[in-house]
This record gives C-alpha cells, sequence and structure tokens, in this order.
C-alpha cells in the first residue's frame, strides 16, 4: 500500500474513533450545559490537529514500532545468536536454557530503564512529588526507583516467556510483595507508588514492547502468542510498585539509623 492511500485509510479509522468523543462533548455542551462552543474555530482547529496526529502516529506504530520490537526478538532469539556454532534443529521442539537468552533479559531492562527515565509525565509528578513533600522524597531516586522497576518487569516478562511459567503466579507474587509493603512502607509514599507504574506506559515503550513479547513467543519453540505473548505491560506497571515502596522503606531507614546515630553521639 502506498503512503497516501494508507494515510487516508489512516485518517479515516481516526475520524471513526474520535467522533464519538466529540460527539459527547458537543451533546453535553449545547443540550445538557445550553451554552456555545466558546472559540469554536480553536476548538475545531484542535480536533483536526488531534486527528492528524493520531493518524501519523498509528502508522508511525505500523511501519516502525511494531516491526522494529519484533525485529529485535526475532534476532536476539535466534539460534545462531544464542547458541553460536550449535545445530538450528535442536532448538525446533525446545527452546535452550534461559541463561542463553542473557541478551534478551538485558535487551528488554534496558528499552524499560531508559523508557521510564525518560518519560516526561514521570519527571512532572517526581519534581511535584518533591515539592509537595518538602524535600523529603527526592525526585530524582524516585525517577530511578520507577526506571528500575519499569525494566525489571519488562525483563521479568521476557523471562516468562522463555520459561515458560505461567503469568497468574507472578502477578499473584508480586501483588502478595506489594500487599507486605503496603503494611510497612511509609504511609505518604503508598499513594505515589501505586500511580509510578502507570506513569511510565507510554505511547512509544507499549509498542515496542508489546511487539517484544509476541515476537518472543512467535520465535521460541514451545510458545503461542496469544498465551505467551502478552503481559509484559502488567509487569512492567506492577514492578514500578514495590521498587517505589522499596526506596521510601530504605530511606525511612537510613534516616533513622541516621537519627539514632546522632541521638548516640549526643548522649
Amino acid at each position: 500500500m502506498n503512503f497516501p492511500a494508507e494515510l487516508m485509510q489512516s485518517l479515516l479509522s481516526t475520524v471513526r474513533d474520535v467522533a464519538p468523543i466529540a460527539g459527547i462533548v458537543l451533546v453535553f455542551q449545547l443540550l445538557v450545559l445550553r451554552r456555545p462552543i466558546a472559540r469554536w474555530p480553536r476548538v475545531v482547529a484542535g480536533f483536526l490537529g488531534v486527528i492528524l496526529g493520531l493518524a501519523l502516529f498509528l502508522m508511525g506504530l505500523e511501519r516502525a514500532l511494531f516491526p522494529l520490537g519484533q525485529a529485535m526478538a526475532a534476532q536476539l532469539s535466534a539460534p545462531e545468536f544464542i547458541a553460536p556454532g550449535s545445530a538450528p534443529e535442536q532448538f525446533v521442539n525446545a527452546p535452550a536454557a534461559w541463561s542463553a537468552y542473557s541478551w534478551v533479559c538485558l535487551f528488554a531492562f534496558a528499552i524499560g530503564f531508559s523508557a521510564a527515565i525518560a518519560e516526561p509525565t514521570l519527571l512532572a509528578v517526581a519534581l511535584k512529588a518533591e515539592e509537595v513533600s518538602g524535600g523529603t522524597i527526592q525526585a530524582r531516586p524516585l525517577r530511578v526507583a520507577v526506571a528500575l522497576g519499569m525494566g525489571g518487569g519488562i525483563m521479568a516478562g521476557a523471562l516468562r516467556i522463555v520459561t515458560g511459567t505461567p503469568l497468574p503466579w507472578i502477578i499473584l507474587g508480586g501483588y502478595l510483595l506489594v500487599a507486605l509493603q503496603t503494611r510497612f512502607a511509609p504511609r505518604q509514599i503508598v499513594p505515589l507508588a501505586y500511580d509510578s507504574g502507570v506513569l511510565t506506559a507510554s505511547t512509544v515503550t507499549v509498542p515496542i514492547v508489546t511487539a517484544l513479547g509476541l515476537g518472543l513467543a512467535a520465535e521460541i519453540p514451545g510458545r503461542n502468542p496469544l498465551d505467551d505473548g502478552f503481559g509484559m505491560i502488567a509487569l512492567a506497571i506492577l514492578f514500578p510498585i514495590n521498587t517505589v515502596m522499596g526506596y521510601a522503606q530504605l530511606a525511612h531507614w537510613w534516616s533513622s539509623r541516621g537519627r539514632r546515630a546522632e541521638m548516640e553521639a549526643s548522649d
């Protein structure tokens, strides 16, 4: 399909998706509130910009991000890469040992960590948390904690696909740990920790991670893309909750230790 035809198809699809939202806004504005739309030329121009932007974004996903994620998964899990010099036939029915996929796990972690560090919404929330807490919660360590959780979650998702571990086991274990940490973590950090995972699920990270999971599940013997390819985003949202509350617990312990040391020195 050539570019103009693909763009037109994407525009039509986006119009169908945006039309219900625009219709609801118009109904409430004109029939419920019974007020005219202020500066309607700007509103119309804004909707047109949203439609064009979404259409181009969807095209970018299909042309670049999804193929990039699938290509990386295929190359990193290829038999000639994970076990150079071995016969490809030995991986037809069963995957190699999980340790052979270390580069896959490292790539998954790096993608998650770098995307979280660069996420502007996370930066904004971290700065606001530092401001509201009076410096008790520092922006940089908070961002690093979230990024470590994001990278660890995506790496755990890749490792789950490699080993065939059922997703509910990891989810259940993760949320049991969250419940335990919630009991002992400083109260002011708990709501922020629960919100932190969602902040990292950006419009760039999600397509690459989804394509990576589907590509791994398609390339690794014995895995099914529908059964095993999804779930990495759920882990990427879960793990930052653990790491943020872990950071808060560690900071609280370190601060208490310092205060005790000062009291003992004064005595």
